[in-house]
């Protein structure tokens, strides 16, 4: 039995791909779902997927950092993209009111102009949301029935918050955020009545390094890997009062369920 890992940046630098990649493998994480955040990243990530077909996927999609960027062509092209198998998601997309690197109108349009693409390709979508919790979950409710489902990437809010979201039967994707005693509280808390069954678990490599995990910068430059997502499975079984081969199955039939990835050739590392 191996780990997924729904969340790296393998497009980001700071990651050396092969060195990071086969100690992923070494650590029993035998796939990893690529994060797409705009157009060049979400063409770089399929790239890496295609060549590593066994134990890589991605999601495509524009983040809302980005949206300023997104025209009706950038969905032509995201639907180009989305022809390869490899493609397993929508996004990075959603809202971010806590910077407004696009303004909230940029932000809502290219929000749901990724909800619809995700509802006609039959996909679901990989979400990001900070400061904008109302706006999201409108915007998500109204494409409820039509949506495949998805996972709220790098949750970090309330229990209230949680339970939103799983009420339009959306995963949750837990980080090494979790780790932190501080400023982790309200997701610690939270986690404690999330549902195995809607559990996923991620990195979000190279950012979030899990407090607590020992350093060794010689190995890592101080930079979170999928090496690590074991650790952070670790905290989660404890808060959630379970095992750790009970997660494990737990967040691998998660994966196969919302992704349609890890194949008995890819659970073996073949």
């Amino acid at each position: 039995m191996s780990w997924c890992d729904i969340g790296v940046n393998f497009t980001d630098q700071r990651l050396s791909f092969k060195t990071v990649f086969e100690r992923a493998l070494a650590a029993q994480v035998s796939h990893i779902i690529i994060t797409g955040t705009n157009l060049e990243k979400s063409q770089k990530a399929l790239h890496l997927a295609e060549q590593h077909p066994n134990h890589l996927s991605t999601t495509i999609g524009i983040h809302p950092h980005d949206a300023s960027q997104f025209t009706l062509e950038t969905i032509n092209t995201l639907k180009t993209l989305a022809k390869s198998k490899q493609v397993v998601a929508i996004g990075e997309c959603g809202l971010d009111f806590n910077r407004n690197f696009s303004s909230p109108q940029e932000q809502l349009f290219a929000f749901e102009e990724q909800l619809k693409l995700a509802c006609e390709l039959g996909l679901p979508v990989f979400l990001h949301e900070r400061d904008a919790f109302d706006a999201q979950i409108q915007l998500l409710s109204k494409y409820r029935n039509e949506l495949k489902g998805g996972v709220v990437h790098c949750f970090t809010g309330t229990i209230e918050q949680m339970h939103s979201y799983l009420d339009l039967d959306l995963y949750i994707g837990i980080t090494g955020w979790v780790c932190d005693l501080k400023r982790g509280q309200d997701l610690r808390e939270a986690v404690k009545s999330l549902p195995l069954n809607r559990i996923l678990l991620e990195t979000d490599a190279p950012y979030l390094r899990p407090k607590g995990l020992a350093n060794n910068r010689k190995l890592d430059k101080g930079n979170n890997e999928p090496a690590y997502l074991p650790f952070i499975a670790a905290e989660v079984a404890a808060l959630m009062a379970t095992d750790i081969h009970t997660l494990q199955v737990s967040s691998q039939a998660n994966s196969r369920a919302l992704f349609n990835i890890l194949n008995k050739r890819a659970d073996h590392g073949k």
